[in-house]
């Protein structure tokens, strides 16, 4: 099983970043897709959660109505659009994957907000 996160990076607050997170080794269309962000010092959370079938989309509070999630079922990947970035969305990035008890992680991806 693999989940490669791409697409972090620098970027000044109010812009604009895709990441992507490449799936392989399982059936990807049989799982729930997440993005979740770790800043320094501070606990893993869920920012963004889409299910199998695509049919629950779940944001967390703080990146409603800026980020987007999506999935591509024909290449196995799952995006993760950040619109309107602020300083507090500076952190390092998760791609999982998760059916039962079966729950993978990725490397991560960092993005750095900053002027």
């Amino acid at each position: 099983v693999q989940l490669v996160e791409s697409g972090g990076g620098l970027v000044q607050p109010g812009g604009s970043l895709r990441l992507s997170c490449a799936a392989s080794g399982f059936t990807f269309g049989s799982y729930d897709m997440s993005w979740y962000r770790q800043a320094p010092g501070k606990e893993r959370e869920l920012v963004a959660r889409i299910s199998s079938a695509s049919v629950i989309i779940r944001y967390a509070d703080s990146v409603k109505g800026r980020f987007i999630i999506s999935n591509d079922k024909a290449k196995n990947t799952v995006h993760l659009q950040m619109n309107s970035l602020k300083y507090e969305d500076t952190a390092m990035y998760y791609c999982n994957a998760k059916r039962g008890s079966l729950n993978y992680w990725g490397q991560g991806t960092q993005v750095t907000v900053s002027s």
